[in-house]
């Protein structure tokens, strides 16, 4: 499963780890919206679309099964972020 199109829209709020949304389209065939763009603490991450389930548990919509896959996810969006500066 390969990458074919990444769109990213930066957000600056004060005090926020969220840097970023993305917009990635895998094969062609499949769009996954509301990714988050986060600065962590020793990195810039992606994070999947998600929603709150409890009082501090989240559950994903959409994850990639394997490590191959979140890597390609991840170095997409974060490339693209970089180009957007």
């Amino acid at each position: 499963m390969e990458v074919t199109a990444v769109t990213v829209q930066k957000e600056e709020k004060e005090n926020s780890r969220v840097k970023g949304y993305a917009i990635i389209e895998l094969d062609g065939v499949l769009k996954i919206n509301g990714i988050r763009i986060i600065e962590g603490n020793s990195r810039m991450f992606a994070a999947m679309p998600n929603r709150k389930v409890g009082e501090d548990k989240y559950i994903d919509y959409v994850y990639p099964i394997n490590k191959e896959l979140r890597e390609k996810i991840e170095t997409a969006i974060l490339e693209e972020y970089n180009k957007e500066s």
